[in-house]
């Protein structure tokens, strides 16, 4: 059987997904809080700082230009228009206010619905100050159009009965000629008048058309002036504050969620802290062995919890069992779980013979502890020299920032690393393999604590199914099977790694 180490997997791709997608579940409390935070942001919003009063109108805006293609350049211009200080300045004549029209022009906006319906909204002070605003504001926008409207019919009315009289005058002159021409019966006298006759035809046709074309425009401005007006009186909108409070409070946990999700994924990405089986394994050199859930605090799950305990507990056991050598239990990120761990440990190993404990976690009072009821005893580290030969010796210590790496050669021979998912960065993982091996320290295995429930991935460095962990001086051939004999590798020391962020190859 051969072992797979950090050298042999391949490349990590730049951004895992699976990963961002389990570290973003698992920080699930930073998310949440910022989405509870916009909700109650937006509902506070609503509260404490309500819309003004407001009103709004619609206005019917017919154009020279219409046309059923028109993409609603015509209807953004009267919004432009309206937002200017010639029609606000009106409306505050109108008012009789003292107002500022650069200062009126940022309490109203206009809108266009469709190519000619125009929709004015109008702050005020109270509800008959708005409506007040927007009847203003409606009066002055039609009667400024109303006044383009002519300017520009007048213009080109005028325009066209100045073109017609021109041409009035050169048929006059024409028709001189021609009367004057009398009748000849040579040939160029025959060709002159009728060049004269045909240039008189075009000059009457020409003065028929401008004349057309005047009486038309002089026709189609009323049309223009009647089809603009106002369609909807102003009216003040009436604002729900059940139903404000509920919009914003939904716009600010959309926001808050937003934010949340962005910062998690943000800080996932660069914080880069394993949370996969594959990934710990993979980075620590050593396969994961067995896993601590997370102890749940509803009653319904504590016998499940338990459960849970009791066959982790048994299934280290059976790791120490088949060490000839001390075995220490490691932890990071984890150290209360790690001491109630190696006591349980202890416990169970305690029926096979007295069992003692050396304590080398940091904060968590173990050493000193008088002997239990069931035989297990616990020591400092500074003791573990003392502890008879024909005892069996348990470490516990920690190989958290800070450790004292010398020590943990006494605590154990061989090592179980009871790891928090999540807990510790690619580069601090790397260090721990690292050091370990320089302390000649193998690791037996990993112990996943809180491990993501809907984790999938294989957490194990062998290529088949893992041999029980033994001893330095144990053989390396075992039995498989009748008339049969498989070579087995030794157990391999933790990976080495660099001290920066780079991955071990």
């Amino acid at each position: 059987m051969t072992t797979r180490t950090a050298s042999d997997a391949p490349d990590a791709p730049l951004l895992d997904l699976q990963t961002l997608v389990v570290a973003v579940r698992r920080r699930r409390r930073l998310w949440g809080s910022l989405a509870v935070l916009g909700l109650l942001l937006g509902a506070a919003v609503a509260v404490l700082l309500p819309a003004p009063p407001t009103a709004v109108t619609k206005l019917l805006v017919a154009h020279q230009e219409d046309q059923p293609n028109d993409p609603g350049t015509l209807i953004r211009t009267d919004v432009a228009l309206l937002q200017t200080t010639r029609i606000a300045g009106d409306a505050l004549k109108a008012l009789n206010s003292p107002d500022v029209p650069e200062e009126f022009m940022r309490e109203y906006e206009g809108a266009g619905l469709t190519n000619n319906v125009l929709q004015i909204t109008v702050t005020g002070k109270d509800d008959a100050e708005a409506v007040a605003r927007a009847q203003a504001l409606a009066d002055a926008f039609i009667a400024d159009h109303l006044r383009r409207i002519k300017e520009v019919t007048d213009a080109e009315t005028k325009a066209l009965t100045a073109q017609r009289d021109r041409l009035r005058g050169e048929l006059a002159r024409v028709n001189e000629e021609i009367g004057k021409a009398g009748p000849r019966g040579d040939g160029k006298s025959s060709a002159d008048m009728e060049s004269l006759f045909s240039r008189r035809a075009e000059l009457s046709s020409r003065v028929s058309d401008f004349e057309q074309r005047a009486t038309e425009a002089r026709i189609g401005t009323p049309r223009l002036l009647a089809g603009t007006q106002i369609v909807d009186a102003p009216r003040a909108v009436r604002r729900s504050l059940p139903r404000t409070l509920v919009t914003d409070a939904l716009i600010g946990l959309v926001l808050g969620l937003a934010l949340g999700l962005a910062v998690t994924a943000v800080g996932t990405v660069v914080a880069d802290r394993p949370v996969l089986r594959r990934e710990i394994a993979r980075h620590l050199g050593a396969s994961v062995v067995a896993e601590l859930p997370h102890r749940s605090a509803g009653r319904w799950r504590r016998r499940r919890s338990r459960e849970e305990r009791a066959r982790l507990t048994a299934s280290l056991a059976r790791i120490v069992r088949g060490s000839s050598e001390p075995v220490s239990l490691l932890e990071l990120g984890c150290v209360r779980e790690t001491g109630a761990l190696a006591l349980d440990l202890a416990g169970t190993l305690e029926q096979e013979g007295p069992v003692v404990v050396v304590d080398g976690l940091p904060g968590v009072p173990l050493a000193g502890r008088p002997a239990r009821a069931d035989g297990v005893s616990v020591v400092g580290g500074e003791r573990a020299a003392d502890v008879p030969h024909h005892k069996r010796r348990l470490g516990v210590g920690s190989v958290a920032p800070g450790a004292v790496w010398n020590d943990l050669p006494y605590l154990g021979a061989r090592a179980l690393l009871v790891v928090r998912a999540g807990h510790g960065s690619t580069a601090w993982l790397h260090t721990v393999a690292r050091h370990l091996a320089e302390q000649r320290v193998p690791v037996a295995g990993v112990v996943l604590v809180d491990p993501d429930p809907r984790d999938r991935t294989d957490g194990t460095l062998w290529d088949g199914a893992p041999a029980v962990p033994r001893g330095r001086g144990e053989g390396p051939v075992r039995q498989a099977g009748p008339g049969r004999r498989r070579a087995e590798r030794l157990p391999m020391w933790a990976t080495t790694a660099p001290d920066g962020d780079q991955e071990a190859r």
